[in-house]
């Protein structure tokens, strides 16, 4: 469903659902799939709409697909005024007269989440690992990460449930770790520890040193910047957990619309 035209008829009504419309097409190939995205336009007196000048406009999406394997519950921005050329739009594009940033919030599930653990641009950060502290342990061998299962919890804390995979077999690891954001754009795993409850007494020191080098992969995979959408640019205030829902609050810096170029 794309549509969501929300601004009152006017004498100009017919460029303003043209606008409409061509924003929400643009903004329909930032996702390979998605439930919803409804866009609405503020402009007010319409007439500035033909000087390319609107005071905002809204994105609401649910249900969507980034790079085929990210699964996003919902996002929205809503951005201040914004420069456009409107005879772009009459050739059925939308281009800037200059950058403009929107107030943004993303919301992921638990489900999600994990769904991103099995995609093939995380996998392959997780598989034949060849750090010291971990063929030191495989008996020189390079060790995999499988099986990852992550639980939401209060306070921006999340606990891990995954596989070490050594060349002798599987060691079980489970990690409790604080999510913070460092420098608006990276996910950190901060105060990581070893979760020793769900792992057999005999196994426990060899896990407890998969787990934390577990913890340190993490720590340096989460970065924004490798998930940059067309033209769009993410970047994170704040986060938090409620219930199975992982909440980003920040901006989005607008460079350009999706195929504008």
């Amino acid at each position: 469903m794309i549509g969501g035209f929300t601004a009152p008829p006017t004498g100009t009504d017919f460029g303003e659902r043209m606008l409409n419309k061509v924003i929400s097409q643009s903004l329909r190939h930032l996702f390979s799939q998605s439930e919803s995205v409804d866009v609405s336009i503020r402009c007010s007196p319409s007439s500035k709409l033909l000087q390319g000048s609107v005071d905002s406009f809204k994105m609401s999406g649910s249900r969507l697909v980034i790079r085929k394997d990210f699964f996003v519950e919902t996002m929205s921005f809503e951005t201040d005024a914004v420069s456009i050329d409107f005879g772009s739009v009459l050739s059925g594009k939308v281009r800037l007269r200059q950058p403009t940033q929107a107030i943004a919030q993303v919301v992921l599930t638990e489900e999600g989440i994990n769904q991103a653990f099995t995609a093939e641009l995380v996998e392959k950060r997780l598989q034949n690992i060849d750090t010291p502290e971990l063929t030191n342990l495989s008996g020189g061998e390079p060790v995999s990460f499988t099986d990852i299962n992550l639980q939401l919890l209060p306070n921006s804390q999340i606990k891990i449930f995954a596989k070490a995979e050594l060349p002798n077999g599987s060691i079980p690891i489970s990690l409790l770790a604080t999510l913070a954001v460092e420098r608006r754009r990276r996910i950190s795993f901060q105060n990581p520890q070893f979760n020793e409850d769900v792992v057999q007494e005999e196994l426990r020191g060899v896990s407890r040193v998969l787990t934390m080098a577990f913890a340190e992969i993490l720590d340096n995979m989460v970065d924004l910047d490798r998930f940059d959408l067309d033209g769009v640019t993410m970047r994170i205030n704040r986060l938090e957990t409620q219930g199975k829902q992982l909440i980003f609050s920040g901006y989005a810096q607008v460079e350009h619309f999706p195929g504008s170029q």
